[in-house]
């Protein structure tokens, strides 16, 4: 399976998935750590996954997503952006609601 077939794969089978440096419990730059923040502060079910445990994914999802920099968080397959997009849609209320028209909100 080549690396965009592992992306989309991922992405086809995860409805959040937030690409990261580090893990939530040890996130390993501010705006990742701020991402999980936010998640966590709407209560979102979704899947993390540690860019630095796979360097040919990094390069390759930048690329595929046409957005350099991370974190990346994905709502349905689609890119909805970084720390700085996830962090106006929370202060909007739009991310609760996005996340619960996929069903990730935890009830």
């Amino acid at each position: 399976m080549s690396v965009i077939e592992r992306i989309k794969d991922q992405l086809e089978n995860n409805s959040v998935i937030l690409y990261m440096k580090g893990t939530p419990d040890f996130p390993q730059c501010g705006f990742s750590g701020q991402t999980v923040q936010v998640l966590e502060a709407v209560q979102a079910k979704y899947t993390a996954v540690n860019i630095f445990e796979d360097p040919e994914l990094r390069e390759a999802l930048k690329e595929y997503s046409h957005w350099p920099t991370y974190p990346q968080l994905y709502i349905d397959g689609q890119l909805v952006g970084g720390c700085d997009i996830v962090i106006d849609l929370y202060k909007k209320g739009e991310l609760a609601s996005l996340l619960a028209s996929v069903g990730a909100i935890e009830e």
